[in-house]
């Protein structure tokens, strides 16, 4: 039998993720799609962080700090119009992906992975770092 510890020394990966409520339009689509009316959705958006657990507690990274930053960025997007948030002025699930990950890589160096779903449509994007 392989004991824990065997794995503990390799890299890891540590998920938070957080809801919000958002409206957006596309301005820049063709008449017809539907999508230059503004509109709304939920989304989840999801952060992972990679690295080697270490420290006292063997962690990968604090998800309380984690979840800090998440809630910070989850009060900012919450029943806002993310065309009207300086950098999402074309608010895709693309360009909001890119967003999260340029606020939240200054403060964490071993961001892997943003993800933003929109589930009810079962529409997804991801970003791996």
């Amino acid at each position: 039998m392989t004991s824990a510890d065997t794995y503990f020394t390799r890299p890891m990966e540590v998920t938070r993720a957080v809801w919000f409520e958002a409206a957006h339009y596309l301005h820049k689509c063709d008449k017809g799609q539907g999508y230059t009316q503004l509109h709304g959705h939920s989304f989840k958006m999801e952060v992972t962080l990679r690295g080697i657990p270490g420290g006292a507690n063997g962690w990968v990274a604090d998800l309380a700090a984690i979840g800090a930053a998440l809630e910070a960025l989850r009060t900012e997007l919450d029943h806002a119009c993310l065309n009207e948030i300086e950098g999402l002025e074309t608010p895709s699930l693309e360009r909001l992906c890119a967003w999260i990950a340029a606020r939240l890589a200054p403060e964490f160096s071993t961001l892997a992975m943003v993800r933003v779903l929109r589930p009810s449509l079962s529409e997804d994007c991801l970003l791996r770092l």
